[in-house]
């Protein structure tokens, strides 16, 4: 069974980026991915934290990002060659909505990061960086991608189980 997250990780920041695209250059283009990954990397670690979990979920598949879609006002796939959409199955919508949260809120990244200790995944605040101690260029690169007005609608779907989630006392274990 496939244990690795990251088809589900490398999708969901792919459509974080796509519906709230970068502001500038290749650059800007490059520091809203790595901001979008970290996020996406911290909320699917949360999600799926033992290996048991992410074998299940690429197993069963994480669902897509037609409600995303939905939400957001994008246009659907439609009559796209297979190719150009076929990674969007594996956008995970719950993924995607605590990492907009993370995104927009300091407080909630920090302890998302830190109650990945509790987990199997391991990692330390350094390596999410830019989303937790984002710069004045990390902020202008992402500036739609961290807005939090704009990301409400995406963040608002699964917020309380984030919350849940990251409440003092509680397993990790889906």
């Amino acid at each position: 069974m496939l244990t690795d997250l990251s088809p589900l990780i490398a999708a969901t920041a792919r459509w974080l980026t796509a519906a709230y695209p970068p502001c500038g250059g290749a650059l800007a283009s490059a520091l809203c991915e790595v901001q979008a990954r970290q996020a996406v990397t911290v909320a699917a670690w949360l999600r799926y934290p033992t290996e048991i979990d992410a074998g299940l979920v690429t197993l069963a598949g994480p669902g897509g990002a037609d409600r995303l879609d939905w939400v957001t006002g994008a246009e659907p796939a439609g009559d796209q060659p297979a190719e150009d959409w076929a990674w969007r199955t594996w956008v995970d919508e719950v993924v995607a909505s605590w990492a907009a949260t993370l995104l927009t809120d300091a407080e909630l990244a920090g302890l998302a990061v830190a109650a990945l200790a509790e987990g199997e995944h391991s990692a330390g605040p350094a390596e999410f960086r830019r989303l937790l101690t984002p710069d004045d260029g990390d902020h202008r690169a992402a500036a739609l991608l961290r807005h939090p007005d704009l990301l409400a609608p995406v963040a608002g779907l699964h917020h309380d189980q984030l919350l849940l989630r990251l409440a003092p006392g509680r397993s990790l274990a889906a």
